[in-house]
């Protein structure tokens, strides 16, 4: 007897190649990693090189890492270059980039001026293909760790935000985040329907090889929803070391593309139709009993 077919149901798919063509009812996104900084116009410059070798794979939705344009030798040099919304040459390069390539670009997360003086709101800002604002999320959950001289408390220069946010976007409803945002399920239940999970990222490398790529596939998952999750990945003039694996996760929690360091770009193609087949077929978001959000 010869043996009985297997499903292909949720079966890792192979590695997503960077010549790809296009498929209908795909839609191709990025998400860039890097290594930046404390020179403001040399990350730029990289962000920008990065973004093209995106866009000339076909992507239409770009995702930056969190500090993208600062990882200063100190934290709070972000505070010297904060910006106000809608001003400021931070501003005006995701701006003109988005309008350029005509796609939606993320800029990681980008330091606004709060209402403390010795702080920044850490803000994930996505611009439209017209260069226009179209979403701004400021990051709730900061950042604490001590382990051995490993310390960092981001409380000391962010101040944090308190409001969930999403927004319609040519390739699905985007939901945002940040980092350490990434321990806190409750906040992503709180995103509801959304098809694509932002989290632009500057894990450390301690806690980074331990959890990044756990809580990654595990938020796609329990949200049957992609994940968009580029990061910072290396080492950093300021001594840091960054954990990277910047990857893109699908909602049955396959990872499409993904690097493990350095600077690059991973590609992956969202299919929205495939994501309502999942959800039809697993309709768990359907199944909660208990709801705090």
């Amino acid at each position: 007897m010869s043996p009985k077919p297997r499903s292909s149901f949720g079966q890792a798919k192979p590695h997503v190649r960077k010549d790809a063509r296009p498929q209908p009812g795909v839609a191709r996104i990025a998400a860039v990693q890097m290594a930046s900084g404390p020179n403001v116009e040399g990350n730029l410059n990289e962000a920008r090189r990065l973004i093209e070798i995106a866009v000339e794979r076909g992507a239409k939705l770009v995702a930056l890492p969190e500090y993208f344009a600062i990882m200063g030798m100190r934290d709070r040099d972000k505070v010297a270059i904060r910006e106000e919304e809608g001003k400021g040459p931070i501003q005006e390069f995701l701006s003109t980039m988005a309008k350029k390539h005509k796609i939606w670009l993320v800029g990681g997360s980008v330091p606004l001026v709060s209402s403390v003086e010795t702080k920044v709101r850490n803000s994930c800002l996505v611009f439209d293909d017209r260069g226009k604002l179209a979403a701004r999320y400021d990051k709730i959950h900061l950042f604490g760790f001590r382990m051995g001289e490993e310390q960092y408390s981001e409380e000391r220069t962010i101040e944090p935000g308190k409001d969930v946010v999403t927004v319609d976007s040519p390739v699905g409803r985007l939901g945002l985040s940040i980092c350490y945002d990434l321990r806190f399920p409750e906040l992503y239940r709180a995103l509801k329907d959304v098809d694509i999970i932002l989290v632009p990222s500057a894990f450390t490398e301690t806690t980074g090889k331990a959890h990044w790529e756990t809580l990654i596939r595990a938020r796609a998952i329990e949200n049957l929803a992609y994940v968009l999750a580029p990061a910072q990945g290396g080492y950093h003039l300021n001594g840091r070391e960054t954990h990277g694996d910047s990857m893109i996760v699908d909602p049955w929690g396959v990872v499409l593309d993904r690097l493990p360091r350095g600077s690059g770009v991973v590609m992956g193609g969202v299919n929205l139709a495939h994501l309502k087949r999942l959800r039809q077929s697993l309709p768990a978001l359907t199944h909660r009993t208990i709801h705090r959000c």
